[in-house]
């Protein structure tokens, strides 16, 4: 099967697209950091120390941007967070701090 190139205007509309999207970006403090980690159930995802995590999350946000993304560091408050778990019947794992930061950007956003 012979893929054909999209064309400019198909490859201007992706990049508005994309630039148009939002990414939050989870983003802590040392303190959080170790907290959040501490109480998670995949603490296995984390690196191995908040440098390393923080050099890893600076280097993912301007990868983002550079293919054109907005990105908005969203600061985890560990309580919000768990209580935010609680309430929505989740563990505390990627997939849920994924979706924790999505659900509460959008909120921010449609205030």
């Amino acid at each position: 099967m012979i893929m054909r190139k999209p064309s400019l205007l198909e490859r201007l509309r992706a990049k508005k697209r994309t630039q148009s999207m939002i990414i939050g970006v989870t983003w802590y403090t040392d303190e959080t950091w170790l907290i959040v980690k501490a109480a998670a159930s995949d603490p296995e995802c984390f690196e191995e120390s908040f440098s390393a995590w923080e050099a890893m999350a600076v280097t993912a946000r301007r990868d983002l941007q550079r293919s054109g993304a907005r990105t908005l560091e969203f600061h985890i408050t560990p309580q919000e967070l768990f209580d935010w778990c609680e309430q929505n019947k989740k563990v505390n794992n990627a997939e849920s701090r994924a979706e924790f930061v999505s659900e509460m950007l959008m909120a921010a956003h449609n205030r």
